[in-house]
């Protein structure tokens, strides 16, 4: 076999287990990611509605603080700060909170694009505020954040690689893997990318679809 080819259909074939392997730990992360995104980024979007400032204010400090420092960073400093835990399940929490604090703009797009007069016919009704909230107004807010919710997902999805920091072992570090036992990193990485590929922009054309049928 010459090593000395650009590309080795053999070396194409050989890292595939591996990458699949990886993949399921890349969307599995992507998936407990978004779930944990999901849930806590609405829960900010609808704390910073508060009038009151003493919660308003400690909650948009930490999510601009979040915003403003790299994922790369706060994945480190989280893996450091509580190594009594999995990498995997660490890099799953950093990677909802971050994107919790991205996506709380987005309900809060959603929230204000619900028609003041739904908010007017709740309080008419005498309904209870957290009867407004859950029969009313997310159901709408909610289904007008879906496009942008899935955006999100396609981007967490993409930036997993981030995990190697903390030796989480996704699709892109299993190609490193095979990379560093061979010497073989362009056939490795090359597939890698084409996985990512195959999951990410199909999903993309579904959530494009979603948008123009919502809108």
């Amino acid at each position: 076999m010459n090593e000395n080819v650009v590309w080795n259909w053999e070396h194409a074939a050989a890292v595939l287990p591996q990458l699949l392997e990886g993949l399921q730990i890349t969307v599995l992360a992507t998936v407990v990611g978004m779930v944990i995104a999901s849930v806590l980024g609405l829960l900010v979007a609808i704390v910073r509605r508060s009038k009151l400032r003493v919660v308003t204010f400690p909650v948009g400090f930490l999510v601009e603080f979040i915003r403003s420092t790299p994922l790369l960073v706060q994945l480190v400093f989280a893996n450091l700060l509580f190594a009594q835990f999995p990498s995997l399940a660490i890099g799953c929490v950093v990677l909802g909170i971050h994107y919790a604090t991205y996506m709380s703009e987005v309900y809060r797009a959603g929230i204000d694009a619900v028609p003041k007069g739904q908010w007017e016919a709740a309080i008419a009704l005498d309904l209870p505020r957290s009867r407004t909230w859950g029969a009313v107004v997310l159901p709408q807010a909610i289904r007008n954040t879906l496009p942008g919710l899935g955006n999100y997902a396609i981007s967490m999805f993409k930036e997993t690689p981030f995990l190697f920091a903390i030796f989480v072992v996704e699709m892109y570090t299993a190609a490193q893997q095979y990379g560093a036992d061979t010497f073989r990193y362009m056939e490795a990485i090359t597939m890698a990318g084409l996985l990512f590929l195959l999951v990410s922009y199909p999903t993309s054309l579904l959530v494009r679809r979603l948008e123009n049928r919502l809108a």
